[in-house]
Order: C-alpha cells, then sequence, then structure tokens
C-alpha cells in the first residue's frame, strides 16, 4: 500500500517560500525569526502569509496556460535518439483531483473557468479526504489511514471546468436500452454488499485491475504512472494495482477477437507529437468513467507531451452497445517533485475485503436480531455523495493496525 512519500517527498522538495509556514518552520529553526516566532510575532506572520497568499491568487493563472506549448508557439516536443517524441517519465494525476468527469451545468459549454472562477477555485483549498475520513468519526484512535489523513496533493491548479470536453456539454451521452440495463445489472454505486462470496467484491477490492481509465484517474492515493520507451513499444506501469501495459509500435493487428482481457488489446503508433494508443478486446467485467460498458468497447488513447513536466492525456470511449455517441475526456498529466512508482503491496495492506466482511456480519446480526423481536428488516445503508467510508465497519481498537 503507497505510503506518505508521494506527498512528503513533493513537499520537502518544494521551494521553502512556496510552502505554508509550518512547513516553512525546518527552513527557519537555525534565524533569529525561528526564536521570534511566538505570541505577536506568530500573528503578524500568519498575517503576512495570508496576504501573501491573497496576492499570490490574484496573479495565479491556470497552469494550461502555463505550459510550454501555450507560452511559446515555437517550443517543440524533444525527440528520443531514433526520432519518437519523448513521453518518459514519472507522471500522475494529482493535479487533477476536485475536476468533476461531468461539467456542472453552471458551465454551459465551457472548457475553461473564467478569472474570477479560477481565483475561487484555488482559494477552495485542500483537506476535502480529511473531511471524509472526519464525516466517519475517524479521529486517528481506531485506525490510522495514512492514504485519507495524507490528503495528497498536486502543486499545480488547472482551469478546466470538467473532464468531458465531447459533447460539447461535458456530459457523458445518453445510453442505449442495453447500456441503461447493463448500468442497471452493475454493482457500481452498491458497495455496501451483501458480501457473499469473493465474486461481490469489486476487481479493485480484489487487488486484480482498476482497468485503464480507473488506473489513471485520480485517487485517495497511489496515481503515479512510469512511461519507458523503445523503438518497438512503449510501456506504461501504473502503481495502484501494479499492471503494466505494453504497447506495440510495429504496426501488429491487435488480438485475436476471441483473446478478452481486463486491459484490453492495445497498438499504437505516432501521429506527429503524439502517441496515439487503440484499444479493443476488453471484457464487460470493469468501467469507464463509473460507467459499465460492453466487450465491443474501443478506447483511443492520445499522449502529447505540451512541457518538460505536462502530458495531456486525451481518451475517446467507442461504444454503440452503451452509448448513443462516442464521448471524450481530457486530464493533463503532470510530474511531482520527488514523486516514484512505489511498490503496491495490495494484498498484504488491503483491508478492504476483512472490513467489508465485518460490516456484513454485523449486518446480519442487525437483520437475525430484528427478527427475533418482530420488528422491520432493517434496510442497507447506501453509498451518497462523499460518504465511500460507509462500506467499512471499523475495527475495535484491539483490532486496529497503524499502517503508517
Amino acid at each position: 500500500m503507497r505510503t506518505l512519500n508521494g506527498a512528503v517527498n513533493a513537499r520537502a522538495k518544494a521551494s521553502p517560500a512556496a510552502l505554508p509556514l509550518a512547513a516553512r518552520l525546518p527552513h527557519l529553526r537555525h534565524s533569529a525569526l525561528a526564536a521570534a516566532l511566538s505570541g505577536l510575532a506568530l500573528a503578524v506572520a500568519l498575517s503576512i502569509a495570508a496576504e501573501s497568499r491573497a496576492q499570490d491568487a490574484d496573479s495565479a493563472v491556470p497552469a494550461e496556460r502555463t505550459a510550454a506549448a501555450f507560452k511559446d508557439p515555437s517550443w517543440r516536443v524533444p525527440r528520443l535518439s531514433w526520432g519518437d517524441p519523448d513521453l518518459q517519465g514519472t507522471f500522475t494525476s494529482r493535479d487533477m483531483s476536485g475536476i468533476s468527469m461531468e461539467r456542472p451545468a453552471r458551465f454551459g459549454t465551457r472548457q475553461h473557468l473564467t478569472d474570477e472562477e479560477f481565483r475561487e477555485r484555488l482559494g477552495g483549498g485542500a483537506g476535502g479526504l480529511r473531511a471524509i475520513a472526519a464525516s466517519q468519526g475517524n479521529d486517528g484512535s481506531r485506525l490510522e489511514l495514512s492514504a485519507l489523513d495524507s490528503a495528497e496533493t498536486g502543486t499545480r491548479t488547472f482551469g478546466y471546468t470538467s473532464y468531458i470536453i465531447d459533447p460539447e456539454n461535458g456530459q457523458i451521452p445518453a445510453l442505449t436500452e442495453e447500456g441503461r440495463q447493463r448500468q442497471a445489472r452493475g454493482r457500481r454505486g452498491q458497495s455496501n454488499g451483501p458480501f457473499f462470496t469473493m465474486e461481490d467484491f469489486s476487481y479493485y477490492d480484489r487487488c486484480i485491475t482498476r482497468g485503464i481509465t480507473g488506473s489513471i484517474l485520480p485517487s485517495l492515493y497511489g496515481d503515479a504512472m512510469r512511461i519507458v520507451q523503445s523503438p518497438t513499444e512503449v510501456a506504461i506501469t501504473y502503481e495502484m494495482l501494479h499492471d503494466t501495459r505494453i504497447i506495440p509500435l510495429d504496426g501488429r493487428p491487435p488480438a485475436d477477437p476471441g483473446v478478452r482481457q481486463y486491459m484490453g488489446s492495445s497498438v499504437g503508433y505516432f501521429d506527429g507529437d503524439t502517441l496515439v494508443v487503440e484499444t479493443t478486446n476488453f471484457t464487460d467485467k470493469l468501467g469507464i468513467g463509473r460507467m459499465a460498458h460492453s466487450e465491443d468497447l474501443k478506447l483511443v488513447e492520445r499522449f502529447t507531451r505540451i512541457d518538460p513536466e505536462m502530458i495531456d492525456y486525451v481518451v475517446t470511449v467507442h461504444d454503440e452497445r452503451t452509448f448513443e455517441q462516442p464521448w471524450t475526456f481530457r486530464l493533463t498529466l503532470t510530474t511531482q517533485p520527488g514523486y516514484e512508482v512505489l511498490e503496491y503491496s495490495c494484498h498484504e495492506g488491503n483491508f478492504f475485503v476483512a472490513n467489508a466482511l465485518r460490516a456484513e456480519k454485523e449486518y446480519q446480526r442487525r437483520v437475525a436480531e430484528a427478527r427475533a423481536k418482530g420488528e422491520p428488516i432493517p434496510a442497507r445503508p447506501t453509498v451518497t455523495g462523499n460518504a465511500g467510508l460507509e462500506i467499512y465497519q471499523p475495527p475495535s481498537p484491539e483490532d486496529a493496525v497503524k499502517i503508517n
């Protein structure tokens, strides 16, 4: 399981001036200022820091406007020795946190925030993950959830109004009749059980895979991905659930249609500065943006470096059996100081199955108690909004395990 390394390293290697006052104290501890930061001096320092942050917000621009390709029309993507665009490096979707897949109605067909809306986003602050933990009563005394408590954040703020850029309204297209039936049958949104067999758990819970897009969309933690290239292949390793895709560039066809894989069968080619990856041969066991899909799914991914530290990642979803039209979403993948792909020891650190089974046992106890008293059978709790942790039955203090 990923620890705090990503977040800690990113903060440790940031410039002292860019850090919050509390984080800058180690840089000041050998100075007279550090000794004076008490009482009134601390209040003055905090006031100055707040004013500085306000000024920074006023002068800041969305991160997409800082990309080399945006600022300098003559900027060129670096090339590898054999001539292909250089996409290599370790990237993350961490800077995409807080942007929704579908566009809120108030933004209409706009793909970017106005300057005023962007300043509002800057002022929103981090801590959403801590709020989730707090809303579930996690005060740290029962279970130390490093993923939640770390509240991993990025270093840039983008001005996108949504991930989806096509259709123009930023919404997932209407489902076909088959698609509606498939979505209704799916277990997405019903993660409170019942849990009778291992197949009742998702492929993510069981440490098998999150699929192509699930492996790259921002989550609680562990969003690192590493790209390496050779003249004949591109390999992409995802940190969480440790999948590695090998994408051939030699013009071969996809695998035989009878071969079905969770990550599909991918082939790639370069179109100018852009790596285009076409993937077919999926199963129908996973989802795209929380939406079930058929085995006919085809993904077309486009990777384009727009800056030494940024790659635009654009995905078009084709599935006529599920969606009435194709749809496209876009993220910008970025580097973070000190960020790296760590070992993801999923089974050794996977608490979900044990916690979910504990919750199922507790629910069955309540059902038996209600029947014995002649009372109505209690309904299963539903997961709504950000209350995703309702699926857990927290361990007792005796059972709690430190994972930091």
